[in-house]
């Protein structure tokens, strides 16, 4: 497994909540496994993530799955690990800036 380095350095895997990947799966149907695909495979646009919480820093990848699913993954870091906060196919806003990014 390589998180593209470049992108993520220093981090060595995924962490998941219980709670965070039943609501994702019931919510969006969206697995562990994809939205840990989507951090392997490129392109990937990242961003910051609207502000939820004080305690924490948010970002937010634009993706594809291994079956090139477009989806948008929430995350934050625990120490050496990615943990996923949330994950849900792309908006149609997503998509232009996906697509606008794979251009250029």
């Amino acid at each position: 497994m390589a998180l593209l380095p470049e992108l993520f350095p220093g981090i060595t895997g995924f962490n998941w909540d219980e709670g965070n990947s039943a609501k994702t799966w019931q919510r969006h149907g969206v697995t562990q496994a994809e939205a840990e695909q989507v951090f392997l495979n490129r392109p990937l646009v990242v961003g910051d993530a609207p502000k939820h919480t004080a305690k924490e820093t948010r970002q937010f990848v634009i993706g594809r799955t291994d079956q090139r699913r477009p989806l948008t993954v929430v995350f934050t870091f625990r120490g050496s690990l990615l943990r996923v906060i949330s994950a849900r196919p792309m908006s149609r806003k997503e998509r232009r800036v996906y697509a606008q990014n794979q251009e250029g």
